[in-house]
């Protein structure tokens, strides 16, 4: 238990470090959706929440994708 806890200790601030507002708030929305869904789905909260925050970190680093594509100036034509 000891391993684990010093695990998450040092990957907490890694991981913040890194993440990008896109990022936190697709995992943050993800997760509270996720971990209400698996409450109501017999107490998996915890479960739900990480797979909320791995399908919302998708859908909005897709969705950067898109408007970035959006933003993009067309070809001039010859």
């Amino acid at each position: 238990m000891r391993v684990v806890r010093v695990a998450l200790i040092l990957a907490l601030p890694t991981s913040l470090a890194v993440a990008t507002p896109a990022q936190s708030k697709g995992c943050l929305r993800g997760a509270v959706a996720g971990a209400v869904a698996g409450h109501l789905a017999h107490h998996h909260a915890v479960a739900g929440a990480a797979a909320g925050c791995i399908a919302g970190h998708y859908y909005y680093k897709h969705k950067a994708k898109q408007a970035a594509a959006a933003r993009k100036p067309l070809p001039k034509r010859p």
